[in-house]
């Protein structure tokens, strides 16, 4: 068993999730993986396998109850984060990592194809690049972890919208100012509780 397969399985479920041992077992490959790389291209900042299975792992599957249905897009997913742990978990859904990072996708697609996953791609390219809007179209659910900005994600995640299309961002305090400058979107704002993370979390679900 993996060291840390008990410290997930247990933040999972006090997440709320009920995830076979497969899964978390995915999962754990996954971060092993990310570890690996990390050492010679520098994917994350967060070294220490303990502190990424909260940040990254734990952090991610805090959203996925709450996340809406559909083919999801991961916008800066950088490493993963957290469309590679919601395909994990999803193995039912559609997802499109982007990044125009070339380590952060090199890696991404190695995982893809060692594990033999069907329903996730990676893709390396700017958001805003009018070739890959024309060809992965438009998305159900628009996911990013890595904008500061929630105005500047919803503007990425514009051209990949149709009429009932979630922008789920996540944040970590609410942004106020922000929000009522959208006022375009109706927004639902979700508090998460990432175990052993004391720091705020909430996720945003912007739709029109």
């Amino acid at each position: 068993m993996h060291p840390f397969f008990q410290d997930l399985k247990q933040g999972s479920e006090k997440l709320g999730l009920s995830l076979s041992d497969d899964a978390l077992n995915l999962l754990l490959k996954y971060q092993d993986a990310l570890v690996l790389w990390n050492k010679a291209f520098n994917l994350t900042a967060i070294r220490d396998p303990k502190e990424m299975l909260v940040k990254h792992l734990l952090d991610s599957l805090s959203i996925l109850k709450d996340l809406p249905q559909g083919r999801l897009l991961d916008v800066g997913t950088g490493g993963g984060m957290p469309g590679m742990i919601i395909a994990l978990c999803q193995p039912e859904r559609e997802c499109v990592l982007l990044d125009s990072n070339g380590k952060k996708i090199r890696f991404l697609k190695q995982f893809i194809a060692d594990l033999k996953l069907k329903n996730v791609i990676a893709v390396q390219t700017r958001v805003e690049n009018e070739d890959t809007i024309n060809e992965l179209g438009q998305f159900d659910v628009i996911t990013s972890r890595a904008f500061a900005s929630l105005l500047d994600f919803i503007a990425a995640a514009r051209p990949y919208m149709h009429d009932k299309s979630v922008i789920a961002a996540m944040k970590g305090l609410i942004p106020e100012d922000e929000l009522t400058q959208v006022a375009e979107f109706k927004h639902q704002i979700i508090e998460l509780s990432v175990p052993r993370l004391d720091e705020q979390r909430h996720l945003i679900l912007l739709h029109r």
